[in-house]
């Protein structure tokens, strides 16, 4: 099996070698221009980013990377903030929201001083393309036809939503969980051992996953999705909510646990989360970025005649706005963990937060 060359090849590179990096060069540029992005922005990437493919997809004959890109502090205890996008082929924007994130980031490092003082205090950890087969194959699943977020080891406690909370009919059909004897899918185990080593032992640590397909406004998910109760760090989440409005009261996101909506088996964020209590005392917050592509649909109907204009912003105007406007989010998420001593609740604080928590999202299910 051929790799995938991120270099040019060179002269002495037989011709069928290079016949054959040819063809996959041509093929990426067709099928995953979203990796073709990438590897250019990585080679272009400050001295500081590291760079390392935690897996390999097979493809046939090719093998596709999913890249881990590191930088800021190196301290085992300083604060993390964890970016994945991907996990969806079909919900490229995803992954380009990421992509667009760490470009300026980048392009940040090279003069802004502040901003290198500030990733001096959090580690970032970037997995922008977590399934690079399913979006090479532009499908919701990875090749194997598994949903990542359906495949993790946990159960919905009550009736999930019929197929969308997972299904283990056949992978034709859309939100396949995989088979449960077999583990987790390769992606999956790749981004759980990147979180294994990660996120326990530090103080606090957040990530985002970025979606979209789902909504007319732009949400943002926390646990659970597997039972209606919730999480163990509410109030952390609702004390994260309130600096965000206090910050930008004009902003347009709804914060709420994906339990709201409906009930799904094998989430990731779920077993990831429960994981990490059982291994650390420090604060972990998954979130999910759910783009509310409705809107898009909304304003240009015709996009449902392509399957990937249900997912994704296609007119090249909104696509743009798109890129832009989370970027916000994500630098207030680097600054929220650098100085999460500054609005963590204290003991004193957390039962009220709590308790204003579940008033405000779970009076109904009580």
């Amino acid at each position: 099996m051929t790799e995938l060359r991120t270099l040019t090849p060179h002269a002495a590179i037989p011709a069928e070698q290079a016949t054959r990096d040819g063809r996959q060069r041509r093929l990426l540029r067709a099928f995953l221009p979203e990796m073709v992005q990438l590897e250019r922005l990585l080679a272009e990437a400050p001295a500081s980013v590291t760079t390392d493919v935690v897996e390999r997809v097979a493809m046939a004959e090719l093998s596709l990377p999913i890249y881990r890109v590191d930088l800021g502090s190196k301290q085992p205890d300083a604060p993390g903030l964890l970016l994945v996008g991907g996990v969806h082929g079909l919900e490229r924007i995803g992954s380009q929201v990421v992509m667009a994130w760490l470009g300026s980031v980048f392009a940040r490092l090279r003069w802004d001083e502040r901003f290198q003082q500030l990733l001096q205090s959090v580690r970032v950890t970037v997995l922008p393309i977590l399934n690079p087969g399913g979006m090479f194959l532009n499908q919701r699943s990875n090749p194997n036809g598994v949903d990542l977020m359906r495949n993790a080891p946990i159960v919905a406690q009550e009736r999930s939503a019929f197929m969308l909370g997972g299904q283990r009919l056949s992978t034709r059909l859309p939100w396949y969980i995989g088979d449960p004897e077999q583990g987790m899918e390769p992606e999956n185990r790749a981004l759980e051992a990147v979180i294994s080593e990660l996120i326990p032992g530090r103080p606090f640590s957040v990530a985002l996953d970025c979606h979209s397909g789902f909504g007319w406004k732009d949400q943002i998910w926390f646990p659970y999705a597997y039972r209606r109760r919730p999480m163990r760090r509410i109030a952390s989440v609702m004390a994260l909510k309130l600096i965000w409005e206090q910050a930008y009261p004009n902003h347009d996101y709804r914060f709420e646990p994906q339990s709201r909506h409906y009930l799904t088996h094998g989430d990731l964020w779920d077993y990831f989360y429960k994981q990490v209590n059982r291994a650390s005392d420090g604060v972990f917050l998954p979130l999910t970025l759910e783009m509310g592509s409705w809107r898009w649909i909304r304003k240009r109907p015709r996009q449902l005649l392509r399957l990937d204009g249900f997912f994704n912003p296609l007119v090249p105007h909104r696509h743009k706005r798109v890129l832009r406007s989370h970027l916000t989010w994500m630098d207030f998420l680097l600054s929220a963990a650098a100085s999460h001593e500054n609005w963590l609740p204290a003991r004193e604080e957390e039962s009220m937060l709590r308790e204003a928590a579940i008033m405000h999202w779970y009076r109904d299910s009580q």
